[in-house]
């Protein structure tokens, strides 16, 4: 018996106090086949239908919060905290979909830091901007379009679940 061999035999590791843990699985990578029907049962998600759905919701929210209180200013700040998240979110995906910001992994990784740090500076301006652009701001409804468009992520990853195309034996 090789190392190697020893080493894939043994499949019970012992922590530190001694107790058995984890019994480890022989990894074996899948074939170019196996590989290529997980990626079309896992399709991806756009992240410009996600925007789509938070300007959505953004819209419809605050015509709802403005009928319903009777007031466009409170309609106007709801709206301008979920822009707050919309037009910085658009940039930075604008930025990392373009051919420039995927030609290697290094110039990925830095496009991805890069157009991050954008987001959260125009996130930060357009907030300190708000009380001179809207003359009768609501910070109460605009913190509230602005919490509610960001956690529109999560509708959208219900919406968008992949339609099961059969039983698929991979656990991730």
């Amino acid at each position: 018996m090789t190392a190697t061999d020893s080493s894939l035999a043994s499949k019970t590791h012992s922590s530190a106090d001694g107790d058995d843990v984890l019994q480890e699985q022989e990894f074996q990578p899948w074939s170019a086949q196996q590989a290529q029907a997980w990626r079309q049962s896992q399709p991806a998600m756009s992240v410009w239908r996600v925007l789509a759905a938070q300007m959505l919701v953004a819209v419809l929210l605050s015509t709802t919060v403005a009928l319903w209180f009777t007031s466009v200013s409170l309609g106007l700040s709801w709206l301008y905290g979920a822009l707050t998240v919309v037009v910085p979110a658009a940039l930075f995906a604008r930025g990392l979909t373009s051919p420039a910001a995927s030609l290697n992994a290094m110039t990925a990784a830095m496009s991805f830091a890069a157009w991050q740090g954008v987001k959260w500076v125009l996130a930060v301006l357009l907030l300190v901007l708000a009380p001179r652009l809207l003359p009768e701001l609501s910070w109460p409804a605009l913190l509230a379009g602005l919490i509610v468009t960001m956690k529109v992520y999560w509708l959208a990853l219900i919406w968008d679940k992949p339609k099961s195309v059969g039983a698929t034996d991979t656990a991730l």
